[in-house]
């Protein structure tokens, strides 16, 4: 193996035919060459892992499909130990005696590496009582203040958990015994000075029955596997990659003393009813409601050991007792320990069943003769809870308009972003919860955000001094873009919006951290969805700003896409014949581009304000525009009547064209009724004739609603082709 940066050997093994080498998660070889002496080989690639894998099962002529090169156990010494009785000596153990203490920690490390021994030594321990004997001699070693004797008995103590065995484990971790075995773990010989763990878990941890327990067998398991938790969390230490399957018993240990807490305790109605009553009576004081409510946040937590059916039933019994308006009870409260708890436990039930809790709420709201499916949820919870969700977010990024100079990254003024670490924590959460809402809430999501110009309001936390904080808005609005939905994408457009995190990206400098990675991926996600609105906006926009930035090739490949898209539209452009090519005549695929168009920038009584102001002005949150809802519904007629609206071939092979006015329109007015025309035809003048400005002239002849008008008086086409090979058409920018 040699260095990536200098080439130099780092390290030489020959490939041992006897050694057994283990493959582990697809990237990892291990294996050891000497005793305590371990070697583990981590790959970047799966492909680098196998090709090294293949060679290894090659020179001992093994099959490169198994994980192990060589069998822990020799089939023909397996078949005789089955044949050994379990009551015979398999390992002659030291007389358990303070002077063999060196002896029996010897003999229990070195057994480790073996299987076969390990199992041989485990049945040796229970047949005997050895262990009672060695906690016996820890006191003698404490009292005499035997440091050899007690750091012996840590290595024993140690080595015997790692045997994995449950058998052992149960004495152990039986009353008598597992305080004598947390002391012996107490004094770890690599420790100056031993570590008092008797002491925590005697004096400072206190058991609190918020009920009591009157089932000697279920507290005594609530005990032990307390203890045991903390020897595997605490005590030991972190397992290296060969000691990690030695503690998986005892991970199965304690898995299965919290199924069995969660199943007693669940089969105690008495019990759960008493704690459900006290738990919603006023006359609870707080420190025991605290109590109650910590108490079911852990057996929430337990719960989750249990197997699907198991842990469907559970919460069930939970909900038929009442859990949701106790926890509404108990969310009220000025208590922060007690809410934070309560939110926990409402998490597990959401995660458990999203329709109860939302028929919980509605219920709640007074609106049980509804339905409870999700979109009478979603109009309840966006008309009446958003804007709780949404008030610290608002309240954190109020701004004042900054003065923008003409290049990107300069900002003049000042805009208020949380600073606070609590605040920032906060912010995060809710942005994961807007996030998680423009993923599944589509339509009214989309309408909020319209509404309150939520996407401006979040990017300016792309300012905030904590990382975190910055990188939440990023992926609200890379979870936004995701959807590749045109509506937001004009929407981003208009608001100019790509601004703040371009600047985020050219503040950050050379700084090759995981903002700077997931801005990049932003970009590269719309160069490669190859998004055309938002490629053509950022090249036209910003490239200037961005073509320095060649260590990734994200930007150029924006900028060629760009290029690709506007040949491409050229030539469709002159492959098509001139009257066509007129936008007075054109209804392609952009039509409902041209229509959404229509809805930002006209300034019509009935529709309201635009949605997103243009940059240079600052509107109120009452300045926004009436909803997506209003727009649609405007789109749909307005498909309706262009659909009358298409061109008409007639008999003598001209083309009539039907639509509907009123008085104003015969006088050059937009009407709302005639927009979609008004929108490709100037205004006539009193003569009756077009402007000389437009690219195409025709003589419309006002008659009543539904009268057809004969188009006229075509163009020179050669003076047609040249207009629009120096001037194409575009569609407006931002503030244009």
């Amino acid at each position: 193996m040699f260095s990536v940066f200098s080439g130099s050997l780092l390290l030489e093994s020959k490939i041992n035919p006897n050694t057994a080498y283990q493959k582990q998660q697809d990237t990892l070889i291990v294996w050891s060459e000497a005793e305590n002496y371990d070697l583990a080989l981590s790959f970047q690639e799966k492909a680098g892992c196998d090709e090294i894998w293949e060679k290894i099962c090659q020179v001992q002529g093994k099959d490169p499909s198994v994980e192990v090169t060589q069998d822990p156990i020799d089939e023909s010494e397996e078949e005789r130990f089955e044949e050994m009785p379990d009551t015979s000596n398999l390992i002659d153990l030291p007389s358990c005696e303070l002077s063999k203490l060196e002896e029996i920690a010897d003999l229990v490390t070195s057994v480790l590496s073996s299987p076969i021994r390990r199992e041989k030594l485990s049945l040796a321990l229970e047949n005997e009582g050895y262990i009672k004997k060695l906690l016996q001699l820890f006191q003698t070693c404490e009292n005499l203040e035997n440091a050899e004797g007690l750091h012996h008995l840590y290595e024993i103590i140690r080595g015997i958990l790692f045997l994995n065995k449950a058998t052992l484990f149960e004495v152990m971790f039986s009353d008598e015994c597992i305080m004598d075995v947390v002391g012996c773990l107490e004094y770890d010989p690599a420790l100056a000075q031993p570590k008092r763990h008797r002491e925590f878990l005697t004096k400072t941890a206190k058991f609190k029955e918020v009920i009591p327990i009157t089932d000697s067998e279920l507290r005594q398991k609530i005990h032990q596997t307390y203890r045991v938790q903390y020897i595997q969390d605490v005590i030991l230490p972190t397992p290296s990659v060969f000691e990690d399957n030695f503690l998986s018993t005892l991970t199965s240990f304690i898995f299965f003393n919290k199924v069995e807490i969660v199943s007693m305790l669940q089969e105690d109605e008495k019990f759960l009813s008493e704690v459900f009553a006290q738990l919603t009576d006023e006359s609870t004081d707080d420190d025991k409601r605290r109590e109650l409510v910590n108490f079911f946040k852990e057996f929430c937590a337990f719960s989750q050991t249990l197997q699907p059916q198991n842990r469907d039933a559970f919460f069930k019994t939970l909900a038929n007792l009442g859990i949701l308006p106790a926890l509404e009870i108990v969310m009220g409260m000025d208590d922060l320990q007690v809410r934070a708890a309560a939110t926990d436990i409402f998490s597990y039930l959401v995660e458990f069943s999203p329709s109860m809790v939302r028929e919980f709420v509605m219920q709640e709201a007074q609106q049980s003769d509804d339905k409870t499916e999700k979109s009478e949820f979603l109009n309840f919870f966006y008309n009446h809870c958003m804007q709780v969700l949404t008030a610290p977010l608002l309240a954190n990024t109020s701004e004042d308009k900054p003065e923008k100079d003409s290049s990107i990254g300069s900002t003049t003024g000042s805009t208020i972003c949380p600073d606070n670490y609590q605040t920032a924590q906060l912010l995060a959460l809710i942005l994961e919860l807007l996030t998680f809402c423009v993923e599944h809430h589509t339509y009214h999501i989309k309408n909020y955000i319209m509404n309150k110009d939520l996407l401006r309001r979040v990017l300016i936390l792309m300012n905030s001094k904590h990382t975190f904080l910055a990188l939440c808005a990023l992926r609200f609005m890379r979870r936004i873009i995701g959807l590749k939905d045109e509506f937001y994408n004009r929407y981003i457009i208009r608001g100019n919006l790509f601004e703040p995190v371009i600047n985020a990206l050219l503040d950050n400098g050379t700084r090759y951290n995981l903002l700077n990675s997931a801005i990049i991926e932003l970009f590269e996600f719309i160069r490669v969805e190859d998004i055309k609105s938002l490629t053509g906006h950022i090249v036209d926009n910003f490239y200037k700003s961005l073509e320095s930035i060649e260590y990734v090739q994200t930007f150029k490949g924006l900028k060629t896409k760009y290029e690709q898209e506007k040949d491409r539209q050229s030539q469709k452009l002159n492959s098509v014949p001139s009257i066509l090519r007129s936008n007075r005549f054109r209804r392609d695929a952009r039509a409902l581009e041209e229509d959404e168009e229509l809805w930002f920038n006209e300034d019509e009584e009935e529709e309201g304000e635009a949605v997103v102001p243009p940059i240079e002005k600052t509107k109120a949150e009452d300045d926004f525009p009436d909803s997506y809802e209003k727009f649609m519904e405007t789109k749909k007629a307005k498909e309706s009547e262009d659909k009358e609206n298409l061109p008409k071939r007639t008999s003598v092979g001209g083309f009539k064209f039907t639509f509907s006015h009123s008085a104003s329109s015969a006088n050059g007015a937009n009407s709302a009724n005639s927009k979609s025309v008004a929108a490709q035809t100037p205004p006539a003048g009193s003569n009756g004739s077009s402007s000389k400005n437009t690219s195409l002239s025709s003589t419309v002849t006002s008659t009543k609603q539904g009268s057809l008008i004969g188009l006229v008086d075509y163009p020179d086409d050669e003076e047609e082709e040249e207009e629009e090979d120096t001037s194409p058409r575009k569609r407006p920018r931002l503030g244009s």
